[in-house]
């Protein structure tokens, strides 16, 4: 089982380095086009030596900091935390799944912090708003997130 499930991704890794460095031969090709990646390469971390220093990862946002912020930038910095909670959960699946140890677990927990922290400023500031009826709305958008 565990020898198919590495074959098998080995093959879709394989797969998609040829589909990424063919996207990469066409783009040299065309110099006005940029580069693309391949997508599947967005979740999961680049190799690192392991001679390398451990990297060191910021901290989570303070709920001050996302307060002064409009909502086109919590929005954006939303999906931020999402790709990257989801290519750390897709990262950390992967390697238990080959009995590795994860190498840095205390990125997800301030990940969820701050997305944690933005839903409060957006209820916040959804209270306070004075129509009832854009305030439900607001609500109902921040809890489906």
């Amino acid at each position: 089982m565990f020898l198919s499930r590495f074959v098998g991704r080995t093959a879709l890794l394989a797969a998609a380095k040829s589909e990424s460095s063919a996207a990469t031969t066409a783009a040299a090709a065309s110099a006005a086009a940029p580069t693309n990646l391949n997508p599947l390469e967005q979740f999961f971390e680049a190799d690192r030596n392991p001679e390398d220093e451990k990297p060191v990862y910021g901290r989570s946002w303070k709920a001050s900091e996302l307060r002064v912020k409009s909502w086109d930038d919590l929005h954006k910095l939303w999906y931020v935390l999402l790709k990257e909670k989801n290519m750390l959960m897709s990262q950390r699946q992967m390697l238990h799944a080959q009995n590795l140890r994860f190498p840095n677990p205390e990125r997800i927990p301030k990940v969820r912090k701050s997305m944690c922290r933005i839903k409060q400023v957006l209820t916040e500031r959804a209270i306070e708003d004075p129509d009832p009826r854009r305030s439900a709305e607001m609500k109902r958008m921040i809890n489906a997130l």
